[in-house]
């Protein structure tokens, strides 16, 4: 139980107070109420900023996170029908558009993918916690009523409109288009204000190609170095000599100091790096042909992963890209991407 998790929780602890607040009849409970749901709606963003940024990610909370948020708001509003301040209705589009996502991210999550949340689905959040603090302050002060009117068909609308959105985005789960791990890794990236850099040299540019082919794609990916000579990697990604003569560049401790330069480089929250043998031969190396490294580094630690393919250079080439997209998303949420390029490499921790 670490803070972030206990700012989560202090979510759900707020429900019963609220509704004393709201049931309550004693001078300024509204504003109360009013004060008490507005802070303990800030702790929604404020835990996963924590919790990214100390490491502090965990599987309690990951469970905790999507139920307090949930709960708190459907809660505040059903207090509200109770009341008659709220017509049932809204509720129950609010509550049938969650229950639609959950779905869809369950049925997702059974197939290897991960459903992150999407723009709209955070702007619906803030539309529905601004018009429940309408609300609140409508009671007290009967001036904000049409305010509050407003707020609720605004917040009614991007909850429908992001339910829409979700499905589209990720209509391959109900059988429609292929998932897509770009179209995966830029919803979360998005979604956690995470910007990307690369560095390839076996690759030779196919990681960033991929990335790019993807309209809106510089919102997150910042660029990348084909750094394919072993002085390329020395002068541009800072890779010392020393790590080049002991490990070979074929190697984990390189494609680590890869991932680190380019990050530091182009200033990304994310480096990833790819480095191998394509083929058809080892170029003198006494390495074998297809043994290819990829590293992601961030703020708080490094991965690795070697790959054995067995395949052409082109095909190589090709598996080497969907190792690193897929290593992405393993780090980034802990869901493994399922390729067919990758059925048959063998691969293992550095």
């Amino acid at each position: 139980m670490n803070v972030p998790n206990l700012l989560t929780l202090s979510r759900l602890l707020a429900i019963p107070v609220l509704a004393a607040l709201l049931f309550g009849r004693f001078a300024a409970h509204d504003q109360l109420a009013a004060a008490v749901f507005l802070v303990a709606s800030l702790t929604d963003t404020l835990d996963g900023t924590l919790a990214r940024r100390r490491g502090q990610v965990t599987e309690l909370g990951k469970f905790l996170d999507p139920l307090a948020d949930k709960l708190f708001i459907l809660s505040v509003l059903i207090f509200l029908v109770a009341q008659q301040e709220l017509p049932a209705w809204v509720v129950v589009v609010i509550f049938g558009r969650e229950m639609l996502i959950t779905i869809l991210r369950s049925v997702s999550a059974a197939q290897g993918h991960v459903i992150a949340a999407t723009p709209f689905g955070k702007t619906k959040t803030a539309t529905q916690v601004g018009a429940v603090l309408l609300l609140i302050l409508a009671r007290p002060y009967p001036e904000l009523g049409l305010l509050a009117l407003i707020g609720i068909g605004v917040a009614v609308v991007f909850t429908v409109w992001s339910g829409l959105d979700y499905l589209y985005r990720f209509r391959h789960v109900f059988g429609g288009a292929p998932a897509d791990a770009v179209e995966l890794l830029a919803v979360d990236l998005q979604r956690q204000g995470l910007t990307l850099a690369v560095a390839e040299s076996c690759t030779g540019g196919g990681l960033a190609a991929r990335l790019t082919e993807r309209p809106g794609s510089s919102r997150w990916f910042l660029g990348g170095v084909i750094a394919y000579s072993n002085s390329a990697k020395q002068d541009l990604l800072g890779v010392d000599n020393r790590l080049l003569e002991r490990h070979g560049a074929v190697s984990a401790e390189v494609a680590a100091a890869m991932a680190r330069g380019v990050r530091r480089r182009l200033g990304s929250d994310l480096g990833v790096a790819i480095t191998g043998i394509a083929g058809p031969d080892a170029d003198g190396s006494d390495k074998p042909v297809g043994l290819t490294f990829v590293s992601v580094a961030s703020a708080g630690e490094d991965h690795c992963r070697r790959f054995d393919f067995s395949s052409d250079r082109q095909a190589n080439r090709e598996q080497a890209v969907e190792a690193a997209l897929r290593l992405l998303l393993d780090v980034r949420t802990g869901v493994r991407y399922t390729s067919e390029a990758l059925d048959d490499a063998v691969q293992e921790p550095c």
